[in-house]
């Protein structure tokens, strides 16, 4: 039995420039991509249209058939991954299993038992930074401790940025495993089914991005970049994208900080996955009315700005970021609903959900989180329109029966709800 190397993907789901494919390819022969469809995250997912599940799906299918045009091919299995390398161990030779590293609770927790288990087997385990361009200690302040405030953090990250550039890597494909084509489940097979929603091409558009800092505001215009999803699964490399948007948009490459700014913070504070960052804001009492969340969900909060952009998440598996912000101010300050709804909510819809940067946004909106926006600030849905959506363009395209007899009144007068959320706020932080 000839000996094998693991390159075990799962948030890199490309070829290219990818940190563990290039190591393994170089220190080692015979190296086979492995894809494990994990059942226990899948399991959780109520949908069984998840366009997510869709969307990795379809990436490793291309993936298995540009490998196998080259005489190579990929294992794709399912099930709980400790179980699967169990089997694998069991049934092969393998020399070492190669992957890059996962910074959510979830995956350190996996990552460990997987290690451990290899350890005894006396079977290498080594993994990567790859989905970052500075991971969890790279940036830290002068006391040594990480930064709980983004302008420092980006300013350290920045100077260490331009000092010494990333190199993207070419992994030597001719070391992988010489192999006939391997079983590849449907959708069908894994529990789920086709979605409709359409997923935005892997294409970095540099006018787009030149003019991003100008146009990123505006919803009916749709000038943001669609990488997210890109980037949350690993179809683009983080410094390829880093690299492109040095040279051409300052704003954009601060959205990529901001990234690796709330990745930072997860790893470090993993509390915040279910509480505040600042924990006195744990004291806030929620109103947390379910059929005013049910509205809110729905898109139907008499609050135009809102309900387009709950429409079109619903609809797209996608929200305008500056959206994003409107929404999640409506749902915190408007409403009084905890912020571990919405979060939530855009965990089970967004195609480009990322915990780390849901829950960081989220927070930041509710102003709970590290370096939030203050309590006191509460988007005005009305003066939002005006300043970003004033011909209505976008409103009309996801609310059509706005302006008509059809469409709800306000489900609360905005001033009464800033009053309220003022007041609910000032007094749980005075406790």
């Amino acid at each position: 039995m000839k000996k094998i190397t693991l390159f075990w993907m799962r948030r890199d789901l490309r070829l290219e420039d990818n940190t563990a494919l290039f190591y393994a390819c170089q220190q080692e022969n015979n190296v086979l991509p492995l894809f494990i469809f994990d059942t226990t995250i899948l399991e959780e997912l109520d949908d069984k249209k998840d366009a997510r599940v869709a969307f990795i799906h379809q990436r490793l299918q291309q993936l298995k058939e540009a490998l196998e045009a080259k005489g190579f091919s990929i294992w794709v299995k399912t099930g709980k991954p400790l179980e699967i390398f169990k089997q694998l161990v069991d049934e092969n030779d393998i020399a070492a299993v190669y992957c890059n590293r996962d910074y959510e609770p979830y995956a350190i927790s996996r990552d460990k038992a997987v290690n451990a288990f290899l350890k005894e087997k006396g079977i290498d385990f080594l993994d990567f930074k790859d989905q970052v361009i500075f991971e969890k200690d790279e940036i830290l302040n002068e006391s040594g401790d990480f930064y709980k405030v983004y302008t420092p953090y980006k300013n350290a990250w920045l100077k260490k940025f331009k000092a010494a550039p990333p190199t993207p890597l070419t992994p030597d494909l001719k070391r992988l495993h010489q192999s006939s084509p391997a079983d590849f489940p449907s959708l069908r097979n894994l529990g789920f089914d086709e979605t409709n929603i359409s997923f935005p091409p892997l294409d970095i558009d540099k006018p787009l991005i030149r003019q991003y800092d100008n146009m990123r505001d505006f919803p009916a215009e749709d000038k943001t970049s669609h990488l997210g999803i890109h980037l949350r699964f690993g179809t683009l490399s983080i410094r390829k994208l880093a690299l492109e948007a040095e040279k051409l948009n300052a704003t954009f490459l601060s959205e990529l900080v901001w990234r690796e700014f709330f990745m930072m913070i997860l790893y470090h504070h993993p509390q915040v996955v279910t509480e505040s960052f600042k924990k006195k804001y744990d004291n806030i009492p929620w109103r947390n009315n379910e059929e005013e969340f049910n509205k809110w969900c729905a898109g139907k909060t008499g609050y135009p700005i809102v309900d387009a952009g709950m429409r079109e998440l619903n609809t797209t598996g996608y929200m305008h970021n500056r959206v994003r912000m409107i929404t999640a101010s409506f749902l915190t300050k408007h409403l009084l609903i905890d912020w571990r709804w919405g979060e939530a909510y855009f965990a089970k819809k967004l195609l480009d959900y990322e915990l780390a940067s849901n829950n960081g946004n989220w927070q930041w909106a509710a102003g709970t989180g590290t370096d939030a926006q203050p309590y006191f600030r509460i988007f005005n849905p009305a003066s939002q329109v005006k300043k970003f959506d004033k011909d209505l363009a976008y409103i009309k395209k996801w609310v059509p029966e706005y302006g008509t007899d059809q469409y709800p009144a306000p489900m609360i007068d905005h001033k009464l709800a800033r009053e309220r959320a003022l007041e609910t706020y000032k007094s749980a932080l005075d406790k």
